[in-house]
């Protein structure tokens, strides 16, 4: 039985809203990630024990603000937290003047720049630095709706207690703990990803890190032009090219002027599974996942060359 669960399994609703506002964070993060998921999912089954969690919490967030960048930081973001499939808690974090304020009681007609929606378990597993909340977010775990650039400030804003250093933004990431959510997201989730506010982001990033995906060892040096048609929910496409040639791959955003090899034409959800490697581009070719125009051959050789990270988890188990 862990400190936390022999602490609080008792507890009345006081003395659970004296534990919470007096404790050391600190401790409190140790204890949180020594309790296992059953014990800490009975406790946060408990009504005398949850509510007094959430508030001292978040009530107690400012306390671990990077100052400079608190003062960046502007609108409302809402938690809404769930248990057993229903929601049972609601809170507000309001932003502005270097302050945060906590909202105890916000309305859904209130309005919320962003609306964060997760399990209790998960949410309080975030907050112990045991979960990543992008990595979360990827997995499906955590639905988002709202200003993505607010999200991604606050998550520089805090760091957990005990640890030096802010959380950290999206270019932080490792590729294959990228790989491995989108891997394990359902499809449908993956959709929603990419038809909604965060698709710029996802984009920006991925463009950012195909480069190193490059394996020159892997294939001849002759100059390779890939483009990539990405679809989605209206008649706008996202467009770019990865130019591989003397000895570097370099991707141009946006349409490319100069000769391309082969255009690959899919839609942005199946994009994700590509570049991470949980799509082959043969079976996703012959599943009508993706289409190609111009000379295949090109496409093939090109994603001959290139090691996307779920090849690279294979390649370091080898």
């Amino acid at each position: 039985m862990s400190a936390l669960y022999e602490t609080l399994r008792t507890a009345t609703a006081d003395e659970a809203q004296r534990f919470f506002a007096d404790v050391d964070p600190v401790l409190l993060v140790i204890a949180v990630n020594e309790t296992p998921d059953a014990e800490l999912d009975q406790l946060i089954g408990r009504p005398e024990v949850r509510p007094a969690a959430v508030e001292g919490i978040l009530g107690r967030l400012h306390e671990y603000a990077v100052p400079e960048r608190l003062d960046e930081a502007v609108g409302v973001v809402r938690f809404d937290l769930s248990h057993d499939g229903a929601l049972v808690e609601r809170r507000a974090l309001a932003f502005g003047g270097g302050r945060v304020r906590l909202v105890s009681d916000p309305e859904p007609a209130d309005r919320a720049d962003v609306v964060l929606s997760t399990t209790m378990l998960c949410f309080i597993r975030m907050i112990a630095g045991q979960r990543n909340a992008a990595l979360e977010y990827l997995r499906g775990e955590v639905e988002l709706d709202g200003d993505p650039l607010l999200v991604l400030g606050l998550g520089r804003v805090f760091r957990v207690p005990g640890e030096a250093a802010p959380g950290v933004g999206a270019s932080a990431l490792d590729p294959v703990d990228v790989a491995e959510a989108l891997r394990q997201a359902e499809p449908s989730h993956l959709r929603r990803l990419m038809r909604g506010d965060f698709r710029p982001v996802v984009l920006r990033e991925i463009c950012r890190q195909l480069p190193d995906y490059y394996r020159p060892s892997l294939g001849p040096a002759d100059r390779l032009a890939v483009g990539f048609r990405l679809t989605g929910p209206s008649d706008e496409v996202d467009r770019f090219a990865a130019i591989i040639e003397a000895g570097a791959c370099t991707v141009v955003r946006g349409r490319y002027d100069g000769p391309l090899d082969a255009t690959i034409t899919c839609d942005g959800h199946d994009f994700l599974r590509l570049v991470t490697g949980a799509l082959q581009p043969v079976e996703g070719t012959l599943r009508g996942k993706l289409t190609v125009a111009g000379d295949l051959s090109k496409a093939l050789a090109f994603s001959g060359v290139m090691v996307p990270p779920l090849a690279q988890v294979r390649e370091r188990a080898s």
